[in-house]
């Protein structure tokens, strides 16, 4: 969806209300979609002072797996969009507190898409105390404990020995 963004920059308009669902479930993540859902958008874009704000909740579901242990998991995440909206950057340095939109239009899917990637976590957990897979039988540590033997050091190995004769 695209927003004409000329009334606000012109100054006849005061602020534009922001209340979207979009569809990311095209976004790949890992290898995987994790966008079942709506993604939605609710905020508003506004002029103050002859600049134009964007400000903006993004709230969806992410379905996918833990990178600990597998897991299938379900977490809701919410975050805060807050930018400047410019029609051109005077100084490349600042690019992450503005948006530069041509012809005075933002394309808010383009915006989503990129916000909702920028804020996925690099590593998902079922939940932040999670065990993960024993290393060499692959039980799942949260549901059970297994009885494996913990790798020795092969350079400690030495030392072992004198615990065994006790």
């Amino acid at each position: 969806m695209k927003i004409d963004l000329t009334g606000l920059f012109n100054g006849s308009q005061k602020e534009i209300e922001i209340n979207q669902a979009s569809d990311l479930s095209g976004l790949i993540y890992s290898t995987y979609n994790p966008i079942k859902d709506k993604v939605i958008v609710k905020g508003e874009l506004y002029a103050k002072a002859d600049i134009v704000y964007l400000d903006v909740n993004i709230s969806f579901t992410f379905y996918g797996y833990c990178d600990r242990c597998a897991d299938e998991l379900k977490k809701d995440f919410s975050f805060d969009v807050k930018k400047i909206v410019v029609e051109q950057l005077q100084n490349e340095n600042d690019d992450e507190k503005y948006i530069v939109v041509k012809n005075r239009l933002l394309d808010l899917e383009e915006l989503v898409n990129e916000e909702v990637s920028l804020n996925l976590p690099t590593k998902i957990l079922c939940r932040e105390d999670c065990k993960g897979l024993c290393s060499q039988c692959g039980a799942n540590l949260n549901v059970s404990k297994c009885d494996c033997k913990k790798d020795i050091d092969p350079r400690l190995s030495a030392l072992l020995q004198l615990l065994d004769n006790e």
